[in-house]
This record gives structure tokens, sequence and C-alpha cells, in this order.
């Protein structure tokens, strides 16, 4: 058994083939959902197995080299060819969850319902949960903070991923710096998506969900503890209120 480097939040092992992770109040819900993804024959997501005798939840591993513990992104991160695969892999993502309906009671960790007219989606599909192998997206895993969204809402959460969008201050400590090619780039995800529409609504849809995570974070991380005391900690929220105002000016 080895510890997978990387992750914020209570951290997973790999044992041969599966990797185990603990079993949290959101677990069954997810696991619903990854089944649902295997009933439709979508490969981009681990597979469920079921939970092992210590009680951890029991998920295939997915091939590939992934961000570990890095503080800087690895070239394929950040090339246009990835760019295309990850818009790829949303479409498909979305085409296959697109019938989902959880159970009544189902629960999930960003504590919001879901409502027709939403889908399940990852909500945090980014570098560091992403494996890449022989030059392809093999998919994501770490699917703890999946709940639901519209589809717009997801589409802009993965462009503000990879394209990326987040502070310049932060996109250069993690390698990136070719803040003026970040226009083409969202154009170019957007367009391997199929998106139809212009980037306006886009950038305000990224806007609103940072404001929303922001405030998610100073709320529960008041008391220091666990994952949002982390985050704030670190100094996240305001990395997303600096990307916000920068936004303002991102060329429509």
């Amino acid at each position: 058994m080895s510890r997978l480097g990387g992750g914020n939040d209570a951290g997973a092992s790999r044992v041969g083939g599966t990797v185990r992770r603990p079993v949290r109040e959101w677990t069954p819900s997810v696991h619903e959902l990854l089944r649902h993804l295997e009933s439709k024959g979508f490969e981009g997501a681990p597979r469920v197995l079921g939970v092992d005798a210590e009680g951890r939840e029991v998920l295939t591993y997915l091939e590939g080299d992934t961000m570990g513990d890095a503080a800087v992104w690895p070239g394929w991160s950040r090339t246009d060819a990835t760019l295309v695969q990850v818009a790829e892999w949303t479409r498909a993502f979305h085409e296959a969850v697109a019938d989902f309906v959880p159970s009544p009671g189902a629960r999930w960790r960003t504590g919001v319902p879901w409502t027709p007219g939403t889908v399940v989606v990852h909500n945090d599909a980014t570098p560091f949960n992403a494996a890449w192998h022989e030059g392809r997206l093999t998919g994501f895993f770490d699917w703890d903070f999946a709940g639901p969204a519209t589809i717009g809402s997801d589409v802009a959460w993965m462009a503000h991923a990879w394209v990326p969008l987040y502070a310049r201050r932060v996109t250069a400590l993690e390698g990136f710096t070719d803040f003026d090619a970040r226009p083409a780039r969202l154009r170019l995800f957007l367009d391997a998506y199929g998106w139809s529409g212009g980037t306006d609504s886009v950038i305000k849809e990224i806007q609103a969900r940072m404001r929303a995570r922001a405030a998610q974070i100073r709320r529960y991380g008041a008391g220091g503890e666990g994952l949002y005391g982390r985050l704030l900690r670190g100094g996240v929220a305001d990395d997303l209120d600096e990307a916000i105002r920068e936004l303002d000016d991102f060329p429509r």
C-alpha cells in the first residue's frame, strides 16, 4: 500500500490497481453517480468496487501521471491539445450524466440539492485531480465535491480551471504566465466543447462561483479547523477576490 500524493482532505492510498479512501457522509451519493457513469460506458472516471474491511471506499485506479504534491503544473496541463481534451471530456460527461436522477435524500458535500434542470458534476476537475497517460487525459479522480450545478455553470468552472482564469499571481506560481493567450484559450475551450454562447456570460458565471466559494471558505473556515480552515489560512479566499477583480477587465 502506498499513499497517493496531493490532496487537501483525508488522503488516499493505492493498493494494487485500486484506490482506498475514507468514507464520508456524501460517499453513497457519489458512488451512485459513479455507477451511473459506468452504466453509460463513460470511461473518464473511476469505477466503484465497494467498501473494504477497514471501512474505506474502494475505487479503480486511473492510470497516468498526476500533479501529486508538485507546486508547478506539469507541461501537459498547459497545452492547447490538453485544453481540447478537457473540453471533450466535459461534453462527454455532460451527455452521460444528463439523465442521472439522484435517489431521494442524496447528500452532496456542496450542500446544494438536486433539482430538475441541474446535473451532478465533479466541481473540482482541475489539473490537481487529473490523470494523464501517454499523451491522453485518462480522466478525473477525487469526486468528493460532486454536486448539482447547471450545464453552463460547469462549463464555466471547467474553463476557469484549465484556461486558467485564477488570479495572475497564483497562475504564475503554478507555472503559467502567458496571460495574453487566455482569451484565445477560453474561446478554444468553448469551441471544442461546442458552446454556442459568448464569453461574457461565462466570465460572469466564473466570478459568481468565485464569490460563492470565497464566502464558503470564510464561513466554514472561521473556526480554523479542517479543510476550510486550511484554505482560509492559506489565503485562498483572498486569491479568489483578486481573481474576481482581474476578470472585470478580461477581454470579452
